[in-house]
């Protein structure tokens, strides 16, 4: 795996023939686990003789053979995406088996190899880790603050006013975090400061 792990951009697709049987991988990046199962029922061909998958996102994967020998299709697949340091996706592999046998180690080769060349071709992202602040500011501070914490890549969940001025939720890469204290306690002279939502 790299440092920094990689999502896609996109979903991509990409298909190979092996010995007269189709491969078609399809990967997409994914949030949850139901956004990944979603996607694994929206792409599967039920006319296709198989349809194998693997999703990983942080700490949570699963992977499915879907009728092929254990272990030939499935982890095959997870460990293209872990090999390729892939997190927040999904790949789906559909194979329409053109009569001759691969044999077990055939297929993970195959399903495994389709996976980790869409991955490949396909274009990535670092993973930004986000974080949230929240931050009580006057009305009079309020447009220059959110025109300076939207420069460091801030999003604005939730406002809330009240009589003194607004209540922001921001949302923002984690590593922004000191510089969006920062700006917000020069900006509000000092009578504005962050907290921290998590």
């Amino acid at each position: 795996m790299s440092q920094t792990p990689q999502t896609l951009v996109a979903a991509f697709q990409h298909s190979v023939d092996i010995k007269k049987s189709r491969f078609l991988a399809q990967a997409t990046p994914v949030e949850t686990s139901q956004q990944a199962l979603a996607y694994v029922q929206r792409v599967s061909d039920p006319s296709a003789t198989h349809n194998c998958w693997a999703y990983r996102i942080g700490q949570d994967y699963r992977f499915n053979d879907d009728g092929e020998p254990g272990g030939t299709a499935g982890r095959p697949i997870l460990q293209a995406i872990e090999g390729q340091g892939i997190d927040r996706a999904v790949v789906v592999v559909t194979r329409w088996y053109g009569g001759i046998k691969l044999g077990a180690g055939g297929l993970a080769r195959a399903y495994g190899g389709t996976a980790a060349e869409c991955l490949r071709l396909a274009e990535r992202v670092p993973i930004v880790v986000m974080a949230r602040l929240g931050v009580h500011c006057g009305f009079a501070d309020l447009t220059l603050m959110k025109a300076r914490l939207k420069e460091i890549g801030t999003e604005f969940e939730q406002e809330n006013f009240d009589a003194t001025g607004v209540t922001l939720q921001l949302r923002l890469p984690q590593d922004q975090i000191a510089e969006a204290k920062a700006r917000i306690v020069d900006i509000s002279r000092g009578r504005s400061e962050a907290y921290s939502l998590e």
